[in-house]
C-alpha cells in the first residue's frame, strides 16, 4: 500500500514537471515572462479609433503584431480627451489623419518581451502591471529620465500623435497598444484608473510650476492668480495647494468651473463675463486679493485676448507664467513697455515636460488625494470606444471637464 502511494506521488510530480516546462518553453517563445500570470487567451486582432477624415473618427480592426524582446503589449483601460486631440479633431494641425490618437491612456500589460525588466523609473514590470507612456526616443533610445531633468519633450514622439504605420496600434484610443523598444514607460499600479488617466495633463501643471518656481517670485505666501478653468487650470490650482499656497483667485467666463475651482481650493473666483473691460475685471481681481494684485499668475486659456490681459493683474516685481499655447493660438497685443519692462514683470514659458517631471506627477496625485481634493471628479464623462464621435463633439461643446473614454 505504501509503495502504491509513493509510486502515485511520483507519477504526478513527473506529469505537473512536465506541464510547467512546456508552459515556460512556450512563454519564452512567444515573449512572456517565465512566470507570467497570465493565463487568459489574447485575441489575434485589436480595435483602434482611427480619425479618417475631419470631425470622422472610424473603428477599424487590424492583426496584433508580433511582441518583439524590447516590447509590451498593453490592454487599454482608458484614455482622456487632450485639447489636443480636440485640435486633431476639428482642423488636424499637425497634419497626420489618418491617425489613432489618444495620449493620456493607461492599461495593464499583458504580454511582454523577455528583456523587459524595469520600466523607465527602475521599477519592476510584470504582467498585469497597469502602466502609463511619455515619449519615445527612437534616435536615442539609451535616454533616461535623469538625463532629460532639464529639457522637455518637445522633440520627441508621442503615443497617439504617431502617424500611422503598418503597426496601426499607436494611440491610447483603442483596446490594445503596442510599446515598443524606444520608450518611456511607468508602472503606476499604485494608482486608481481616473488617477492614471489624469497623469499626461497633470505633469504638464507640475512642470509648470517647477518653471514658475525657477523665477524666485512664487512662494508659500505668493497672492497667486489662475486664469482659465479647463482641466488644465484646475488641476495648476490642486498644484499649487498641495504645495500649500492657499491665496488663489480664479478666473474664468463659466461659472460651473469656477464653482469647482473653489472645490479645488481657490480662495476666490472671478467671473469675467461679469465685468466689462479690462480696468472692472483687475478692480475685481484685486478685491479678491483683499486689495492687492498678483504677485505671480498662470495664464491657461490658450486666449490671445487672454495672454493681452492678464499682465494688468500682476504687480510690479511679479511673475507670469505662460502655458495656454500648446499650438499656434494666434499673435497676443501686448504694451512692453506698461505691461513687462515698467513693472519689471518676470515671464516664463511652459510647454509639456520632462520625464522626470512625469515621474513627480505620481507624487502629487497621491498628495492630493491625501489633502481631499476631489482629483477624479475632473473625469466628467465616459464614453466607451465606440461612441468617440459622440466624446469628442461633447469635448468641443464644453458639456464637461474632463471627458475619458472607458473600455469595459
Amino acid at each position: 500500500m505504501n509503495n502504491s502511494n509513493i509510486n502515485i506521488e511520483a507519477v504526478v510530480r513527473q506529469v505537473l514537471e512536465k506541464l510547467s516546462a512546456e508552459t515556460a518553453s512556450a512563454n519564452a517563445i512567444s515573449g512572456l515572462p517565465l512566470t507570467s500570470s497570465v493565463n487568459k487567451p489574447l485575441p489575434h486582432t485589436a480595435k483602434v479609433a482611427m480619425l479618417t477624415a475631419l470631425g470622422k473618427y472610424e473603428i477599424k480592426e487590424f492583426p496584433i503584431p508580433p511582441v518583439g524582446e524590447r516590447d509590451i503589449l498593453v490592454k487599454v483601460e482608458g484614455c482622456g480627451i487632450c485639447g489636443t486631440d480636440a485640435h486633431e479633431f476639428k482642423n488636424d494641425p499637425f497634419n497626420l489623419i489618418p491617425v489613432v490618437l489618444g495620449h493620456e491612456g493607461t492599461g495593464e500589460i499583458v504580454k511582454m518581451g523577455k528583456d523587459v525588466k524595469l520600466d523607465s523609473a527602475g521599477k519592476p514590470l510584470s504582467i498585469g502591471d497597469k502602466v502609463v507612456t511619455s515619449m519615445i526616443f527612437k534616435d536615442n533610445p539609451a535616454v533616461t529620465m535623469f538625463d532629460m531633468n532639464k529639457q522637455n519633450i518637445g522633440g520627441a514622439d508621442v503615443y497617439g500623435l504617431l502617424p500611422d504605420d503598418e503597426i496601426h496600434l499607436n494611440g491610447w484610443f483603442a483596446d490594445y497598444i503596442l510599446i515598443r523598444e524606444g520608450s518611456s514607460v511607468f508602472n503606476v499600479s499604485d494608482l486608481d484608473l481616473k488617477s492614471r488617466i489624469l497623469i499626461e495633463p497633470c505633469a504638464v501643471l507640475i512642470h509648470a510650476v517647477e518653471r514658475a518656481k525657477s523665477t524666485g517670485i512664487l512662494r508659500f505666501s505668493s497672492r497667486v492668480l489662475v486664469q482659465g478653468l479647463g482641466p488644465i487650470g484646475l488641476i495648476c490650482i490642486a498644484v499649487l495647494r498641495t504645495m500649500g499656497i492657499e491665496n488663489i483667485v480664479a478666473v474664468d467666463g463659466e461659472q460651473k468651473r469656477l464653482d469647482f475651482a473653489r472645490l479645488m481650493g481657490a480662495d476666490t473666483s472671478v467671473n469675467f463675463k461679469d465685468h466689462q473691460g479690462n480696468e472692472a475685471l483687475t478692480n475685481a481681481v484685486a478685491k479678491g486679493f483683499g486689495g492687492h494684485l498678483a504677485d505671480f499668475a498662470f495664464q491657461c486659456t490658450g486666449s490671445p485676448a487672454g495672454h493681452s490681459a492678464i499682465y494688468k493683474f500682476i504687480r510690479s516685481g511679479g511673475g507670469l507664467c505662460e502655458l495656454g499655447f500648446f499650438i499656434n493660438g494666434g499673435e497676443a497685443t501686448i504694451n512692453p513697455h506698461f505691461d513687462i519692462c515698467a513693472k519689471e514683470i518676470t515671464v516664463v514659458g511652459s510647454w509639456v515636460y520632462t520625464l522626470r517631471d512625469y515621474a513627480t506627477t505620481f507624487d502629487f496625485l497621491k498628495r492630493a488625494k491625501a489633502i481631499g481634493l476631489p482629483m477624479d471628479k475632473l473625469v466628467t464623462h465616459e464614453y466607451p470606444l465606440s461612441q468617440i464621435n459622440e466624446a469628442h463633439i461633447a469635448n468641443l461643446k464644453m458639456e464637461g471637464l474632463k471627458l475619458a473614454i472607458i473600455n469595459g
